[in-house]
């Protein structure tokens, strides 16, 4: 099936991917990115896809770009967000402006020029913490920890004071947002499950995990963890862990993220459904943070553990997979291994200015760290 795509933050990191991915299958694409300096740098370079692909440089909010941008349009994929759970608890009003002020501007217009589909990205952020089970097995959805004080454990405890054990997390698990990023996902995730069928449009929404790869933005301080250390990494300083390291992510590598967008898009039976899209496989932080090390062949860089904790961060989360396997036929093929070393060989060709301790003091001056 081949349409015309407008993908939204078409010019991100996981953007870029998607409109390689679409055009591979014989689409049309038009982006429709801002350009945000923190993402993008000064001065954006100019990639080989924008000689296959239509580029539109704007705000979703601007009514008469977006009438341009949906102009003879089947299909959206809607990528474009802020992305940052630390910067979202001081940057309030730019976190649900250009979440989810332009994600209503994009339904709007979509009541007069309704497509065939939209895709959504969500995130794994909005479940708060993921699942977990007490010692004699009992689930429990609505795990809190708070902020720690001095000789707590990081872990949540369940409501008698024991340990809890932390699970993959469904789909069905209920949402505990704990960020005004995550609230901000969410309320995309819904105005997109809610607004498009009621105009005759199919919708799908995509739980992101932990997305890596090439193409990250190594100089932004509020971006995925990975691009984080690469870029700790690159300027010879040690990778600064959270906590105490062993918090459990859920690493998936950009390129499975974008074939989920296109199978999203294409499976008749995704239609009004959310799908968490991740590897399957948790890892803690502190063993991602030392197999990037080896990778770029920094072992002496040693990870730091600041034993601090930020307001919205969660202990563990990741994802179960089941659902995106038997009713979207998706599942993760990236080796991590090699991914990682991928990412190091791309990093090594890249400059980074490392912005990490002035995004600490930020988060420090406003007492949200602790």
């Amino acid at each position: 099936m081949s349409e015309t795509i407008l993908v939204t933050g078409g010019a991100g990191f996981i953007g870029r991917q998607v409109v390689r991915e679409a055009l591979q299958r014989g689409n049309r694409v038009r982006a429709l990115d801002s350009f945000v300096e923190q993402v993008h740098g000064p001065a954006p370079s100019k990639l080989d896809i924008w000689n296959d692909a239509e580029l539109l440089v704007g705000d979703l909010r601007d009514p008469g770009l977006l009438s341009r941008a949906l102009a003879r349009v089947d299909s959206v994929i809607h990528l474009a967000a802020e992305v940052g759970v630390g910067q979202s608890m001081y940057e309030i009003e730019r976190y649900v402006g250009g979440n989810d002020l332009a994600t209503a501007s994009l339904f709007q217009a979509l009541i007069d020029r309704p497509v065939r589909r939209v895709v959504t990205a969500s995130s794994m952020s909005i479940y708060g913490e993921g699942l977990y089970r007490t010692e004699s097995g009992d689930v429990v959805e609505d795990a809190e920890r708070g902020m720690r004080r001095a000789g707590q454990s990081y872990d949540p405890l369940g409501r008698d004071g024991r340990p809890l054990f932390a699970m993959p997390t469904p789909e069905w698990k209920r949402p505990a947002l704990t960020s005004v990023y995550a609230l901000t996902k969410y309320v995309q995730e819904r105005l997109t499950l809610t607004v498009a069928p009621a105009y005759g449009i199919e919708a799908v929404a995509l739980r992101l995990f932990n997305v890596y790869g090439p193409g990250q933005a190594l100089s932004n301080p509020y971006t995925g963890v990975l691009a984080i250390f690469a870029s700790r990494l690159l300027n010879g300083e040690r990778p600064m862990v959270f906590e105490d390291g062993q918090q459990r992510r859920d690493f998936v590598h950009v390129k499975d993220v974008a074939r989920a967008f296109l199978l999203a898009l294409e499976h008749p039976a995704a239609a009004g459904k959310v799908f968490n899209i991740g590897s399957g496989r948790s890892r803690t932080v502190e063993d991602v943070a030392i197999g990037l090390a080896q990778a770029m062949n920094r072992t002496d860089l040693a990870p730091e553990m600041t034993g601090k904790l930020r307001a919205g961060d969660i202990r563990h989360c990741f994802a179960a997979v089941g659902k995106a396997e038997q009713e979207l036929g998706f599942a993760a093929e990236q080796d991590f291994s090699t991914g990682l070393a991928e990412l190091a060989d791309w990093v090594a060709k890249q400059e980074a200015n490392d912005r990490v301790h002035e995004a600490r003091r930020e988060l420090e001056a406003r007492g949200l760290v602790a």
